[in-house]
């Protein structure tokens, strides 16, 4: 069954290797072991200003995709099928879900979210003389604690990725297999218009 489309892969890839590349420079310029080693902090502070503002690009030219604008309308709206996954799943149950279970919309919406405030609070940090210090001391605070909080959200998918061989196939080839959409996903493996 066709999962992705060739834009929706390429949109993923874009973005991971964007935010990837900003998470990488954020770790070396706010660890000082890691400062010492790397060096040529001005080199690491462009390289991360420009991947943060540049990963947003992605997902701007992806809004071309009438696929792509299908899969964030699908990852925008819960129904009761999720409600019944998430109270299933709490307790250790399986339950069919849509397209994107309620986990991956909660990890979207949250990444997504995210990655609006950092670029917002870089964007205070990055033009200092539009903001006065009271308003970037905030969005310094705010933009260290929102690192974290993105990182281990982007952890956490890597990790929960890593563990389904055929999911992570399907974002490469852009197909899975009918018995693995209908493990996972029931309800749009019996109707993918879902």
């Amino acid at each position: 069954m066709r999962r992705f489309t060739v834009a929706e892969r390429w949109i993923h890839r874009g973005t991971a290797a964007l935010l990837g590349t900003t998470m990488i420079t954020a770790a070396f310029l706010y660890l000082p072991m890691l400062s010492e080693i790397a060096g040529r902090r001005d080199l690491l502070v462009t390289v991360h200003e420009w991947s943060g503002l540049a990963a947003l690009v992605p997902v701007l030219a992806g809004l071309v995709s009438r696929a792509f604008r299908a899969d964030l309308v699908r990852l925008n709206r819960f129904g009761p099928h999720d409600r019944g996954w998430l109270r299933a799943t709490l307790r250790r149950r399986p339950h069919p879900s849509g397209k994107f279970n309620p986990g991956q919309k909660m990890y979207a919406s949250l990444a997504a979210g995210a990655v609006l405030v950092m670029t917002g609070t870089g964007l205070i940090m990055w033009f200092t003389s539009l903001a006065p210090l009271v308003y970037r001391t905030g969005a310094t605070f705010v933009h260290d604690w929102g690192a974290l909080l993105l990182g281990a959200l982007v952890l956490g998918h890597i990790w929960i990725a890593s563990n389904d061989p055929e999911a992570r196939g399907g974002l490469r080839t852009g197909f899975v297999s009918r018995a693995w959409a209908r493990r996972h996903h029931e309800l749009w493996a019996d109707s993918p218009e879902e």
